[in-house]
């Protein structure tokens, strides 16, 4: 693909040309990096928050992650993974060296940061978001657990002009109709779920099954279903009902009642966080999984001890990431000790989300040689980052999304758990070239840089 010739970790061959002749040889010397265009002096006229934002020691990060609300549990690790990576950085640690940083900070800036609570709704993220951009002059915002927020806090980076690094958000429509240009999505989307997942499923399940749909009623749900329907329609499966349901929804009796009676061979249960335990135990009570298969399209990041074995064995679904992945990544690895080491805790896939668009970042912004947004943005339109904790990863330049591998997992029984956390084994990985979405799929027009 164009401008994506690597030269060293992080650098587009475009990158060192327009470096110059000092900054070549920067690159080529033994042990010394210099991102193209590095150190320039921040001379770009204001946009956003820049260059109010840039002035001093330090920049400011704006953190929206649900503390209350029924993504609750995922909003915290979340915001582990942000202050992991920050505090890494910062220092300029080894792992950050690994990351292909070099130095303390990002261009000789120290990462501030302030959390708000979203409480799960998109309202309170972007009041809170205004006000970090406004007040504390954010040069960067991030922070979701829900598609419906991260659509919301797009439109307000657009609007404002500052960059946000999409937290955890699984709709086709946040790198497709709602895309902007200002904002970057690393999590697979729903399209990347079914098309991954549909081939297991049929070799594992079987072609020409019925199905049952649980959905959440908002733009996740819709697209998972859709992307989930589409696929498993090209191995001869049907659906027998599509059943939609509130986000927050604490009874699901009507809706599992249509679903049990459904006839239905597979239970498909698209419910998210707090509304997908909830819904899996009814189903539970209701006799659906004792007589039909089920399936997570997107398993969610506390899932595992929550329900356990007694409902997941066998259970089929994706991950964003999984500690499992320790074993082909070395960063993550890395990630995993060291969230370990400091919340002395197994970071979920919210974590890893968090971590990962922070370090990317970080990484264009040093290649940039500068915080001006636009620069920012065309690094990382135009970058390969090739050595992550999901290996070779790059966002198409069409509609900002990641192209990266996604993980299959298969819930494991009791006797097969290695230890209390072990709830689920990786029955493999879709590399990304194999998952990408072709430009226009989802209508994405990516809006003015200026």
């Amino acid at each position: 693909m164009k401008d994506r010739d690597q030269v060293q970790p992080g650098v587009t061959r475009r990158g060192l040309l327009k470096g110059g002749a000092a900054a070549t040889a920067g690159l080529l010397a033994p042990g010394l990096f210099l991102p193209s265009r590095a150190w320039a002096a921040e001379s770009h006229p204001a946009l956003g928050s820049y260059p109010a934002g840039v002035q001093g020691d330090s920049v400011m990060v704006g953190l929206t992650v649900p503390l209350t609300g029924p993504y609750s549990a995922a909003g915290k690790d979340e915001q582990h993974g942000y202050e992991l990576a920050m505090e890494q950085i910062n220092k300029g640690d080894d792992i950050a060296h690994k990351w292909g940083l070099k130095g303390s900070g990002i261009l000789g800036k120290q990462i501030k940061h302030k959390v708000a609570d979203s409480e799960t709704k998109p309202n309170p993220a972007v009041q809170a978001q205004t006000r970090f951009i406004e007040q504390d002059k954010a040069i960067m915002i991030s922070g979701c657990v829900s598609s419906a927020t991260a659509v919301a806090l797009e439109k307000l980076a657009q609007r404002e002009k500052v960059l946000n690094m999409v937290g955890a958000s699984g709709s086709n429509a946040t790198t497709g109709k709602d895309c902007v240009r200002y904002g970057f999505r690393s999590q697979h989307p729903a399209y990347m779920i079914g098309k991954a997942l549909a081939p297991v499923l049929a070799k594992e399940i079987g072609k020409n099954k019925k199905a049952a749909y649980l959905v959440p009623d908002y733009t996740f749900g819709h697209t998972v279903y859709n992307s989930v329907h589409e696929f498993l329609g090209k191995e001869g499966w049907t659906v027998t009902t599509e059943q939609l349901a509130p986000l927050g929804t604490t009874d699901f009796s009507s809706y599992l009642l249509n679903i049990a009676n459904s006839g239905a061979d597979v239970f498909i249960n698209i419910a998210f966080g707090g509304d997908s335990v909830a819904s899996t135990k009814q189903a539970s009570q209701f006799g659906i999984l004792d007589k039909m298969k089920l399936v997570v399209p997107l398993i969610s990041p506390f899932q595992g001890p929550e329900l356990g074995p007694k409902y997941l064995e066998g259970v089929y679904g994706t991950m964003e990431w999984h500690w499992h992945l320790a074993d082909h990544y070395p960063l993550s690895k890395d990630f995993l000790d060291s969230f370990k080491n400091k919340y002395n805790a197994t970071p979920r896939w919210t974590a890893h989300i968090a971590y990962m668009q922070t370090y990317l970042w970080a990484l264009a912004v040093e290649h940039a040689g500068t915080f001006y947004p636009v620069e920012v943005i065309k690094a990382l339109e135009t970058m390969k980052f090739p050595n992550t904790t999901l290996g070779n990863v790059w966002y198409q330049d069409y509609d900002h999304q990641l192209v990266r591998p996604v993980p299959i997992m298969k819930g494991k029984s009791k006797s097969e758990m290695e230890n209390d956390d072990d709830y689920f084994s990786v029955a493999g990985v879709v590399e990304g070239d194999k998952l990408r979405i072709p430009k226009g799929t989802f209508g994405c027009k990516l809006g003015p840089y200026k």
